[in-house]
């Protein structure tokens, strides 16, 4: 296999010229091989740091993935996250549940439980403030299904960019692009969506409002009142009743022909303090965004009226201001998404995530080889007909973790002395409403 072939083989050039300077007060000594020797060299006084990896996410509460879709293990570790926070396993499976294959028939066939384990940070249920490391084990593999990946590049798959950045790639199930990765970010998402609820009464939701051209109608959703219940009460995640049966015929549909399809999913954030965000560079809309298209397959995003905003006048698209019973300054429609200037206004935040078709068909395709030949393709490895359904949860976590960042990065800035009581709202419930373990 070439892919055998390409492991064996030393990385290290056999021409070394290129560490050599032309100049003797390099401080360079002549390398020879097998030995590199390599002296200090002060031709720049400038401190050097290279960043490099992207498998961070977030400033303050900091979630780091690992894994291979068919290695030993996928997880995370979790950097930041508040000490004395009520955490165990079942808060993160319940999400995981949500994510895993093998779900239904619309669902990758893949025989995975992805139970995980936490090895650290958490203490008699109580997390630390130590980082958090959380483990999930690959066990139902077949390489063999991958073996025409050692050969050829899957159209629209990252395996020639992989190739073409780093030069050498894991072959199996398609490594860090492979959705698996995903499980690592859906642990991180379940601890901060624990936090949002606990702290500041915040929930987020999301659901499929779109399966190939089976499309739920603006409005028929209300996100007042939507529960996950509803989201859960069927396989493709889709609340309104009679859109199922046809969400689940479009995907039958393609599956017989060996082929995908794409959707969109619709996420929604509840009761999120008002001043999240900050302007310019950083704003809130601008983080999300990251975040959902940091996902696998996603192609685009929308937050508020989104590109159906173009077609409305400044005075159609305006969201009027006014005071509710409380006393608190409300918007009547929210076209912004619950986002003006960056920042957070209290509405709740709405946001729409396009997926692409899977990328791994049945059908053959044209391809070519890592050694430049063109070839015809036909994969045999596992794949979901459509992603949409179980993309739900990672969209939640992606959200949840923006979210949670973004309040810590608030309450240091905004909340470290006391606030304005005539413009700004404290974000901390009431005591009476928080659980007895976080009120003390």
């Amino acid at each position: 296999m070439a892919a055998l072939t390409l492991a064996s083989k030393s990385f290290l050039p056999t021409d070394l010229s290129f560490f050599h300077s032309s100049s003797s007060s390099s401080g360079l000594h002549r390398l020879s091989s097998p030995t590199i020797q390599i002296s200090h060299c002060r031709i720049s006084p400038r401190k050097l740091e290279v960043k490099a990896g992207g498998s961070t996410f977030g400033n303050y509460f900091r979630v780091t993935t690992y894994g291979e879709s068919y290695g030993g293990g996928v997880g995370c570790v979790i950097d930041g996250c508040p000490p004395r926070i009520p955490l165990s396993e079942a808060d993160m499976q319940a999400d995981l549940d949500r994510r895993r294959p093998g779900q239904s028939r619309v669902a990758i066939p893949r025989a995975e439980t992805d139970t995980c384990r936490i090895y650290s940070g958490v203490v008699d249920g109580l997390t630390t403030g130590a980082p958090i490391h959380v483990n999930v084990p690959n066990t139902d593999q077949r390489n063999e299904d991958y073996n025409e990946m050692a050969l050829a590049y899957r159209p629209s798959h990252a395996d020639a960019t992989y190739d073409f950045k780093y030069g050498v790639r894991t072959v199996q199930g398609g490594g860090r692009s492979s959705g698996r990765e995903t499980i690592g970010r859906v642990a991180a998402g379940a601890v901060a969506k624990n936090i949002l609820r606990a702290y500041s009464g915040t929930e987020v939701l999301a659901y499929v409002s779109q399966v190939h051209n089976v499309i739920l109608p603006g409005g028929v959703v209300d996100h007042e009142t939507l529960t996950l219940a509803q989201i859960e009460s069927n396989t493709v995640r889709c609340p309104v009743p009679e859109y199922v049966e046809k969400m689940i015929d479009a995907i039958d549909a393609i599956l017989v022909k060996d082929d995908s399809v794409g959707g969109v999913v619709t996420c929604i954030a509840r009761n999120v303090p008002r001043g999240l965000g900050s302007p310019v560079f950083d704003k809130l809309e601008t983080e999300l965004s990251r975040a959902i298209m940091s996902l696998p397959a996603t192609k685009g995003f929308e937050i508020g009226s989104g590109f159906a905003g173009t077609l409305l006048t400044g005075s159609e698209h305006n969201d009027e201001f006014y005071t509710d019973e409380q006393g608190k300054i409300r918007t009547r429609t929210n076209r912004s998404g619950g986002i003006q200037g960056g920042i957070s206004n209290g509405e709740i935040i709405n946001m729409r995530v396009a997926f692409k078709p899977t990328a791994t068909i049945g059908k053959k395709q044209f391809t070519v080889t890592r050694d430049r030949k063109e070839i015809e393709l036909t994969t045999h490895g596992r794949h979901d007909p459509c992603i949409v359904p179980r993309a739900v949860p990672t969209v939640e976590a992606m959200v949840a973790l923006v979210l949670v960042d973004q309040l810590i990065a608030h309450h240091g800035q905004c909340e470290l002395f006391p606030i304005n009581p005539y413009l700004q709202d404290p974000i901390r419930l009431p005591d009476q409403l928080m659980p007895a373990n976080l009120s003390n």
